[in-house]
């Protein structure tokens, strides 16, 4: 187990690196690795996967990194402070578990764990053992993203009133995760980031179109005890590529939209003034004011999310997507999955 005193070399002019793991070269492993090769006081220390022709594929591009196919003698490595989980859902509990009970901070790819118990654990374990875990709740380090929470935070959209989402598209089809598990963690993560609070009660409806027993498509509703609602549409069977969030506030409306690149934010000077009664009747009155697209910095999300994960080792400090955020997610995710399979029955948390 790496020691308190290496950790904390961030207080030297050059202090060591902090030397990580990555779990799983498949779909997603691949950009964390080329991100942590670049964080300045990381180090890229081992590469982890089952399949020899991920190993053999990425093995040049990551010539500071040690490639195996056996998880144990990563763990094993007293010098390897850090885990990163990039691994199929099913797997998340399980090795971000162990690479929690050999010592190492871990990132876990989202979902943090399929069940709240589960979930429940890692953040148990990591807490007991005094170990960083962070999942990858990456639009959570978006700069578009960003500047909406702060707008929210400062006041600037009023009392939020509602949100919605949409991220859909044309596949990529799963078949071992329907649409909620695969989508609904992003949208999640910055729902509860607005709202300041957990939902009390949810519902979801989705068909299984293209696969028995995994929803193509699912209409999710959450409730506030603030009274804010949020809607969330997910869906990878849908003509559109769609990365959408709209808030909507007592005084101002905004977008975030991650798809377009020259306007990820739009703040909309629009709101619903104070009904009038006049001797004629009521009169509700619609302001509407100009339209602003504020500029958005073009910091990749990957990189900022690790270099939280850096960060968050070095000072002892749990990040934003912390493990009791990844829990949180996970909660409402099963609250969602009751209310499916009841065919969309309220389901209270």
């Amino acid at each position: 187990m790496p020691t308190v005193a290496r950790l904390n070399m961030s207080t030297f002019s050059d202090p060591m690196p902090v030397r990580v793991a990555i779990v799983g070269l498949g779909y997603w492993g691949p950009n964390l690795a080329r991100n942590l090769a670049r964080v300045p006081g990381c180090e890229l220390a081992w590469a982890c996967d089952l399949d020899a022709a991920n190993r053999a594929r990425f093995a040049g591009q990551f010539p500071t990194a040690r490639f195996t196919d056996d998880l144990d003698e990563v763990l094993a490595d007293d010098t390897c402070d850090a885990v990163v989980v990039a691994t199929a859902s099913s797997t998340h509990h399980r090795l971000a578990r162990r690479a929690l009970d050999a010592g190492k901070h871990v990132l876990v790819e989202k979902p943090l764990a399929l069940t709240v118990a589960d979930a429940a654990d890692l953040v148990a374990t990591a807490r007991s053992a005094n170990r960083r875990l962070m999942v990858g709740h990456l639009l959570r380090f978006h700069p578009g993203f960003q500047a909406v929470q702060r707008m929210a935070a400062d006041g600037e959209l009023g009392r939020v009133l509602y949100l919605y989402a949409n991220r859909q598209n044309f596949g990529k089809v799963r078949a071992d995760e329907n649409a909620l598990w695969s989508l609904a963690p992003h949208d999640l993560s910055m729902a509860l980031a607005l709202a300041g609070e957990r939902p009390v009660a949810v519902s979801a409806r989705g068909e299984c179109y293209l696969q028995p027993g995994i929803e193509d498509v699912v209409f999710a509703y959450l409730q506030f005890p603030s009274g804010m609602i949020a809607h969330l549409h997910l869906s990878w069977l849908d003509p559109h590529k769609r990365r959408m969030l709209t808030v909507v506030g007592t005084e101002r409306m905004v977008v975030f939209d991650d798809t377009d690149p020259d306007r990820k934010v739009t703040v909309y000077d629009r709101a619903s003034l104070p009904a009038r009664f006049e001797t004629w009747g009521e009169f509700q009155a619609l302001r509407s004011g100009d339209v602003r697209i504020p500029r958005i910095a073009g910091d990749e999300p990957l990189q900022l999310e690790v270099r939280a994960f850096i960060e968050a080792i070095r000072t002892g400090v749990d990040p934003i997507a912390s493990g009791a955020e990844g829990l949180a997610v996970v909660e409402v995710l099963d609250g969602l999955t009751r209310s499916l399979a009841a065919g969309g029955a309220t389901v209270q948390l």
